[in-house]
């Protein structure tokens, strides 16, 4: 008598889909009728309650427009990368290898490419992200069979640019088209929260993009998403060619070395932002390292269905933003309370075994804080961080994370001493750090509000 094992893959309700749409629609629908009953009327944040001039919202919304393109970009290879080293064969000590090389990459030339942008200008290094994504796909369609090492690099420098000068491109041209400091604080809060917002949604069309391309023919639909990153970056070179080519003002290195001594490395309260930036950066990597194989431990689920879920929770909180931004709290206490349930929930993870139904439910939370925490991260960054130096902290700022990151893959991908719940417990303690950076950061004094310095 034969004996039937009945497999159960997990995969997410509709219901939640469901939720987290209506969720974010209810939150965006209602914001203006909060807004107007709950504001000042001496000062708005909406946007049709401010005289812009016209070329404000039109680069914003073309700003938004070439963040999501570059969004997809970035996530396209995230989704397709890791099929792509199961279909040639790519045995794990050689991935990671290939994630050793990306992050040291982005450790010793991303963590500069911040101060060459903020040198040479943030369009240009905006344009040198598309045409390293141009690079890579016709890469991958010449060569039979891609070295993947190349690749890895570009996509890691690639991502070391998408990480600070798209923020610091729109930070710099809205600084130019506004001229009223109220005025331009409402519009980049709500770029913030928009950009979080997109991003996420292109994630998940990159996902559906990707899977849409290779199909069910994996001969022929291999090479499809590099045709379409190709496209998509040949495209995005040519909107960056065309329009909001101002010249700004560069400072010489000299001064440039001399202000950034004085207003990065002189101030205590830098530090502290840069810190909980860098905690920030590490524990997200960490999950994003570690989410398929805590979930698959032992068990049968849908990732592909589990992923757009993920950034649908990120969404969501991003919505949260506006609604907070306009009630009578500090943003470092809105990112205290976000750093601690973000690190809780990793101790969760990290030392209790639960189904996967909660896993997802925590790993969704988590995702929520993100939302939430991006926007308010860049808030502080503009109220503290000159415009002329953003882009050297942001960069500078990565590069602890991405060290740390070197040493827990060495030791855990090579050396076998540390286990993925130890990886995990590291990420949840960064995170009370970034909590502890924010309340100190509350503390060393009143929040410049109307400090939009300029050198």
């Amino acid at each position: 008598m034969g004996i039937v094992i009945e497999t159960f893959i997990w995969e997410p309700s509709s219901s939640v889909f469901i939720f987290i749409f209506f969720s974010s629609f209810l939150l965006l629908s209602l914001f203006p009728f909060y807004l107007s009953k709950h504001a000042p009327t001496t000062k708005s944040s909406s946007l049709s309650d401010h005289p812009f001039s016209s070329s404000s919202p039109r680069f914003q919304l073309y700003f938004l427009l070439l963040y999501s393109l570059a969004s997809v970009l970035d996530g396209l290879w995230l989704v397709y990368g890791e099929f792509e080293l199961v279909y040639y064969g790519i045995s794990k000590e050689d991935t990671v290898t290939f994630m050793l090389i990306g992050f040291g990459a982005a450790l010793f030339v991303g963590s500069l490419l911040g101060l060459v942008s903020d040198l040479i200008g943030r369009k240009k290094t905006c344009l040198v992200f598309f045409i390293l994504h141009l690079i890579v796909g016709i890469w991958k369609m010449v060569a039979p069979s891609p070295s993947f090492w190349v690749a890895n690099l570009c996509l890691s420098l690639a991502t070391s640019i998408f990480s600070f000068s798209f923020e610091t491109w729109a930070v710099v041209e809205h600084d130019k088209v506004d001229s009223k400091p109220g005025h331009r604080q409402d519009i980049l809060n709500e770029t913030f929260w928009l950009m979080t917002f997109f991003e996420s949604a292109s994630l998940i069309g990159s996902q559906v993009i990707g899977n849409w391309m290779v199909g069910g023919n994996l001969e022929k639909g291999i090479g499809s998403p590099s045709i379409a990153a190709t496209l998509l970056a040949i495209l995005g070179i040519a909107c960056m060619s065309r329009h909001y080519d101002g010249t700004t003002k560069i400072m010489t290195f000299k001064d440039y070395r001399m202000s950034f001594s004085v207003y990065i490395l002189g101030d205590r309260r830098i530090w502290l932002l840069a810190c909980a930036q860098a905690c920030l950066h590490f524990s997200i990597a960490v999950f994003w390292i570690l989410w398929a194989p805590t979930l698959a431990d032992g068990r049968e689920a849908f990732l592909g269905l589990i992923y757009p879920c993920l950034l649908g929770a990120r969404m969501l909180g991003s919505t949260v933003f506006p609604w907070l931004i306009n009630a009578s709290l500090r943003t470092e206490d809105c990112l205290t309370c976000a750093f601690v349930v973000q690190a809780l929930l990793l101790s969760i993870i990290a030392y209790d075994y639960e189904e996967i139904g909660v896993l997802v439910t925590q790993f969704s939370l988590y995702h929520a804080c993100i939302g939430l925490i991006l926007p308010l991260l860049a808030r502080l960054r503009t109220m503290y961080v000159p415009n002329e130096l953003r882009g050297g902290m942001i960069s500078l700022s990565l590069a602890p994370a991405n060290a740390a990151i070197l040493f827990i893959l060495m030791q855990r991908g090579y050396y076998r001493t540390i286990e993925n719940s130890t990886m995990i417990a590291f990420a949840a303690v960064g995170l009370f750090m970034a909590a502890g950076c924010m309340y100190v950061l509350k503390r060393c004094g009143k929040q410049p509000y109307q400090n939009w310095h300029k050198l």
